[in-house]
């Protein structure tokens, strides 16, 4: 479609993100929304921005950009124990958008957010000479005295992760455009399956009230295993002792490990998993683990946290393993 051609902004709001919006977004015809938590609750609040050739590859399918948009801000929610409420957008295109783009970004978008409960609410739309870039900020609540914060961990508490770890990483590999000798060694499965676990991460928002009940300690991995639990730790004044051949992994991962022993390291390091990290006392860490069974989103024992603040020790098959880089940073 021509420059002359496209939508204006009014128009492209009411045709692509007024369909995602709920109750709240007043059919996105006002300047603000509305969200009304419930009495004894308390609002949650996460923002992640992304930017084409940072966080993404530019030429990424738009519909994993608009799911991947919105399934890390509700990863983050999952972690705090919240249900999400609603999200806002705001989306800067460059010139040169079209509206295939824009209709299957939308969509994407649109899926998780119907997958999340989490209808838009409200955001901004405008023009940029630099890369895409969008942000979302998302809303969720919790009963009032009941997020799951980082600074909960305290000595001898139990430190568990969701799912498996290292897919996200992995798939960044596969997925990009200059792939490592490894990745030729895999199945089509497992290229398959690692790829989409970089492009469509599954934010464990089901795990949320199980967090709620059970958790003392939470917070997504999304930079790293090894980094994020330094950050728990900080947060909590705490040390632990971590068991890495208790790490999940998937079965790609796996492969990938078989093919080159070396992407141990990565798996562990490099992000882009949006598991949920926790920990629980002695006494809850068994009903945190049978409660996230009912969601079947398996939660695996991987060490305990100890007193000595900022003081890990990491072994693998019984002998000490240290990390030259713990987690991804943008600086």
């Amino acid at each position: 479609m021509a420059d002359n051609q496209r939508p204006g902004e009014f128009e492209l709001i009411g045709r692509y993100f007024a369909p995602i919006a709920g109750p709240g977004g007043l059919g996105l015809l006002d300047d603000a929304g509305l969200l009304r938590p419930g009495r004894g609750y308390e609002v949650v609040v996460t923002a992640d921005a992304l930017v084409a050739g940072v966080h993404f590859f530019p030429d990424d399918p738009p519909d994993a950009i608009g799911w991947k948009a919105l399934a890390v801000n509700l990863s983050d929610l999952a972690a705090k124990g919240a249900k999400p409420e609603g999200f806002v957008l705001t989306l800067a295109l460059p010139r040169g958008w079209t509206e295939s783009w824009l209709a299957s970004f939308a969509a994407g978008l649109a899926r998780m957010a119907e997958s999340g409960g989490c209808p838009l609410v409200g955001g901004d739309t405008v023009s940029t000479s630099g890369p895409l870039s969008l942000s979302i900020t998302a809303f969720g609540t919790v009963p009032a005295g009941r997020m799951v914060r980082r600074a909960g961990a305290k000595p001898g508490d139990i430190v568990l992760v969701s799912g498996s770890i290292g897919d996200g990483a992995l798939g960044l590999k596969v997925h990009g455009p200059d792939k490592p000798g490894w990745v030729a060694r895999l199945g089509a499965d497992e290229r398959a399956f690692l790829a989409d676990r970089y492009l469509h991460p599954q934010p464990r928002f089901i795990l949320a009230d199980a967090l709620q009940r059970h958790a003392s300690a939470a917070m997504d991995v999304s930079d790293g295993l090894v980094g994020d639990l330094a950050k728990l730790l900080a947060a909590s004044g705490t040390g632990a002792e971590i068991d890495l051949d208790a790490v999940p992994l998937s079965g790609s991962a796996r492969a990938a490990l078989m093919a080159d022993p070396a992407l141990a390291e990565l798996a562990w390091t490099g992000g882009d998993d949006y598991e949920i990290l926790c920990t629980a006392s002695e006494g809850e860490y068994s009903a945190l683990i049978a409660a996230a069974a009912e969601t079947m989103v398996p939660l695996v024992p991987i060490g305990r946290i100890t007193a000595e603040a900022g003081v890990v020790t990491y072994r693998e098959k019984g002998q000490p393993r240290s990390f030259a880089q713990g987690s991804f940073s943008h600086f």
